[in-house]
């Protein structure tokens, strides 16, 4: 979410000094499109699917596009 400008003017007084609206936490479904563009770029930089038997971060790549999968995403 972005801030509107002039709330951001409005902490930028010395009275306020330290205080910040508070950072949107991400919804599963954020951290589900983030994970999905992080596997559509390994593959990309790959040229192939992450393997079961990979290195450690293929390992993890494998596992989330694996579970993208059953929840029903194109990867």
């Amino acid at each position: 979410m972005e801030w509107p400008k002039e709330l951001l003017e409005i902490f930028d007084d010395p009275l306020l000094d330290g205080v910040r609206p508070k950072v949107a936490v991400p919804t599963p479904n954020d951290r589900m499109q983030q994970k999905l563009a992080e596997v559509n770029e390994w593959i990309a930089k790959n040229g192939r699917e992450p393997q079961k038997n990979g290195d450690l971060k293929e390992k993890m790549m494998y596992a989330a596009m694996t579970k993208l999968r059953e929840k029903g995403f194109e990867v």
